[in-house]
């Protein structure tokens, strides 16, 4: 394998790892020496300075870390912050709502009562702590349940599950036959 194929397998261990991982793990799953591997590394940050990348590699003991340039720290955090800002919606709170009411749940569960694929919204509601996973059910399979977080019932000012609204009776609501006769 060439340096530049050597050097790009060490990037992307880097990149994948996102914690700092020690040189002689990164040198084991490059398969080279550990000196080549830092030799390596070495090459990659001189290669992010020399282009003024908003990339580096930082050393941290025996250990590198692949993190981005902190002079654009307040860049990241704007970027950050505005997609945290960014208000639910009605699909994303049809979600919580299911699942705060029948937990732990599974996303075929949240299908089934919505009617439609709702995968991506249970998986951007992990994203934003507002659902975790609560283990795996015991079918064929082995599908994950999920359960509100501490983080939702912050957000939503609830002390505990507890605390939900009641579910309306059958007999308050209105039956779409009575609509349809007036």
């Amino acid at each position: 394998m060439q340096i530049n194929e050597k050097t790009a397998v060490i990037e992307a261990i880097l990149f994948a790892s996102g914690e700092p991982i020690e040189a002689e793990k990164i040198a084991e799953a490059a398969g080279v020496e550990k000196d080549t591997a830092i030799k390596l590394i070495n090459i990659l940050r001189d290669r992010y300075e020399d282009n003024k990348s908003a990339i580096e590699i930082l050393k941290l003991g025996d250990c590198y870390q692949m993190a981005t340039a902190e002079k654009y720290g307040e860049y990241i955090k704007a970027a950050l912050e505005t997609k945290k800002k960014t208000p639910l919606s009605p699909a994303a709170m049809e979600v919580l709502t299911i699942v705060a009411y029948n937990q732990p749940v599974t996303k075929s569960f949240v299908e089934q009562v919505r009617g439609v694929d709702s995968a991506s919204i249970v998986n951007s509601l992990v994203e934003k702590n507002l659902l975790e996973e609560a283990g795996r059910v015991d079918v064929p399979g082995k599908p994950i349940a999920y359960r509100t977080t501490d983080n939702f019932l912050r957000c939503f000012r609830m002390s505990s599950i507890e605390d939900l609204p009641p579910l309306p009776n059958m007999s308050d609501q209105i039956v779409f036959d009575e609509i349809t006769e007036e």
